[in-house]
């Protein structure tokens, strides 16, 4: 497994170096302009990058199954977070949403914490309970528990892509533990009615879902973005118009250097940056699920399907929203995008991955 690590930790690199290039290049005219330092996103990120080094050293120095003793304290801690987050005067409000703590500076979001407390739970259930898991009431009902109070406070943020992304991400775990498939339709069958509610009948999701189909529709208004994402990956051609020469960024494109970052890296590197990008994601896919399938435990099992399953879903959800070919939403593009406390936590969950491995070979 000694290769894998290797592996794992070269295709990280690379993305974090493509993300750290990418992120000075879309965000230091904005910076400039809007807070008179060209630098300001580059050394938050590299900051960030730093703190998520150091972190993911220290997952590695402990033995990882010690998270499978306190997984249920984690996940009540991440739970405790979600709610102090939505109370006024405490977490802080961007834009009408809930969603950030402020602290000297930098923020921070539960919810992404909450993502891997999940993780980390289903994955101690399921080493605990693989003899039960087709159970409903002893190896269903418990999780579906978690998950929907998880989901509800992450609603009231309001997220909606984020809970999405923590159902995805619990139910492919529990589909890789054996759960019977009723359970898992009859689940999925109830929550269509609920997921037709908080989308179409809640006015900005709806435009979302309309300017998805449409984008022509309202080409300056809800349309606008996608459009220049668009016009971005178009006018890149196959080899880009050249590292920092992209048009979109000047303010065009709104979320360059976050949501959209995929978009710039098309316009500037060319179909080439694009591929590579994709094929960095595949390789980091692959060598993660083979730590996965070759954990010595069951719980480094579930804990590597679960962050695969994690850093995979992220990086199709942001191709594809800058690609046109999913509706838009704001998940980052992993380990490339400007954003803290996702940054942080994927690097953490790439520290998890390493320990695993390290772990089979002792």
């Amino acid at each position: 497994m000694r290769n894998t690590r290797i592996s794992l930790v070269i295709i990280t690199s690379l993305l974090l170096c493509l993300g750290v290039i990418m992120i000075y290049s879309t965000s230091s005219i904005y910076a400039w302009h809007k807070l008179d330092d060209p630098a300001y996103f580059l050394k938050r990120h590299i900051f960030y990058i730093m703190l998520g080094i150091l972190l993911a050293l220290f997952i590695m120095s402990i033995d990882y199954r010690i998270l499978e003793k306190y997984s249920k304290t984690i996940m009540f801690v991440s739970l405790l977070l979600l709610i102090f987050v939505i109370i006024p005067g405490v977490g802080r409000e961007i834009s009408g949403a809930r969603r950030w703590f402020r602290l000297l500076g930098f923020s921070f979001q539960p919810s992404e914490f909450v993502q891997l407390a999940m993780i980390i739970y289903v994955a101690s259930f399921l080493s605990r309970n693989d003899k039960n898991i087709k159970d409903f009431y002893s190896g269903f009902l418990p999780v579906m528990i978690i998950l929907g109070i998880s989901t509800l406070l992450i609603l009231l943020q309001p997220d909606l892509g984020m809970s999405v992304a923590l159902v995805v991400i619990t139910f492919f775990m529990l589909f890789a533990g054996g759960i019977r498939l009723s359970h898992l339709g009859a689940i999925i069958l109830l929550s269509l009615p609920v997921l037709y509610l908080l989308i179409l009948r809640v006015p900005y999701r709806r435009l979302r879902i309309l300017s998805f189909l449409n984008p022509w529709g309202d080409p300056k208004g809800s349309g606008f973005q996608l459009i220049q994402s668009q016009i971005a990956l178009g006018s890149g051609g196959l080899l880009g118009v050249g590292l920092g020469q992209g048009m979109q960024k000047l303010f065009y494109l709104p979320a360059a250097h976050t949501d959209f970052i995929f978009s710039i890296i098309g316009e500037e590197l060319g179909l080439i940056g694009t591929l590579s990008v994709l094929i960095l994601f595949i390789l980091f896919i692959w060598q993660s699920s083979k730590i996965a399938m070759n954990a010595s435990d069951g719980f480094g099992h579930y804990l590597g399907i679960g962050i695969t399953a994690m850093i995979a879903f992220e990086a199709i959800v942001n191709i594809g929203v800058s690609t046109g070919t999913l509706p838009t939403k704001g998940l980052p593009l992993p380990f490339v995008s400007y954003g803290g406390t996702s940054l942080v936590f994927d690097m953490i969950s790439v520290g998890l991955l390493l320990n695993i491995s390290k772990s089979k070979d002792e």
